[in-house]
């Protein structure tokens, strides 16, 4: 069983729901994400969602954008996202984790090579913006020859026959954007997400993840009410943007956030155990 099938198994079981953090690779300095990696989990991450800087991020709103500017200005490319997964596993061979970013990047790599090197440094799953499940074939192949979960974005506008289509390709979980538009925009509606989550469930039998648009700990627990996981990203990357200067205050800001969610999330699945 893969990392991802035994955490989110193990969540279940505890009746909890999976809390995912998203950083950039080498944001603001390559120096925090290692460290941050693991003060994530020590503040209730249960997956990490690893961005792999590209230098057109077309899905990403400003926030995430310039913390791809800024790793590529701190000439962070795959082979070192791959350095830091590698060493994160030294200390934590559990934590799952996804790596997130778009398709040109790993092309000018090759699928298998691509594949073969994330592996071997201890990724789980990779989610990959613009490469759809219809023309992913050989690129989700050498992903399963190498034991990696090709992780889906679905999205408010995606039909029901899409949905079949993408129950068919992916693995690990799916990943639910619950806003129209890009990372960072507006606010959700989460009745509207409860409503898509239904009806993604009555097609796909893995996890739903929802993400875009939480932005703290009220969101998060109330999101948590209807999806097995919560993804996190434009909230966190603003903080390490406001501190860019200074790790320990980055790393304190960004668990600090995560340890709120984590503990609102949990009462509420406590809530609902005691109204079942």
């Amino acid at each position: 069983m893969s990392r991802l099938a035994t955490r989110f198994d193990a969540l279940a079981k505890a009746s909890r729901k999976a809390l995912i953090p998203y950083i950039m690779s080498g944001d603001p300095q390559p120096g925090v994400t290692l460290p941050l990696m693991h003060a994530m989990v020590d503040a209730g991450a249960d997956v990490i969602e690893l961005g792999a800087p590209f230098s057109d991020p077309m899905a990403d709103g400003p926030v995430i954008q310039q913390a791809a500017e800024r790793a590529l200005a701190n000439g962070v490319d795959m082979a070192q996202v791959f350095d830091t997964v590698r060493a994160f596993r030294q200390q934590d061979t559990d934590t799952p984790i996804i790596l997130m970013g778009y398709l040109n990047p790993i092309e000018v790599m090759g699928y298998t090579e691509f594949a073969s090197r994330a592996a071997e440094a201890g990724v789980d799953g990779v989610i990959t913006v613009d490469m759809p499940p219809e023309e992913g074939e050989d690129y989700i192949a050498a992903l399963r020859a190498n034991a990696i979960d090709p992780v889906f974005l679905l999205a408010p506008t995606t039909t029901e026959a899409r949905i079949d289509k993408i129950a068919a390709a992916a693995s690990g979980f799916v990943y639910y954007v619950s806003l129209k538009g890009v990372t960072g925009a507006a606010t959700l509606d989460v009745g509207e997400v409860a409503d898509k989550v239904a009806t993604i469930r009555r097609h796909i039998s893995l996890p739903v993840g929802v993400g875009f648009g939480i932005s703290d700990a009220d969101t998060a627990a109330a999101v948590s009410a209807c999806a097995d996981a919560v993804v996190v990203g434009s909230a966190i990357v603003k903080r390490m943007a406001a501190h860019s200067g200074d790790r320990d205050r980055i790393i304190e800001q960004v668990s600090s956030l995560l340890a709120a969610m984590r503990s609102a999330m949990d009462a509420a699945a406590e809530h609902d155990r005691k109204k079942a």
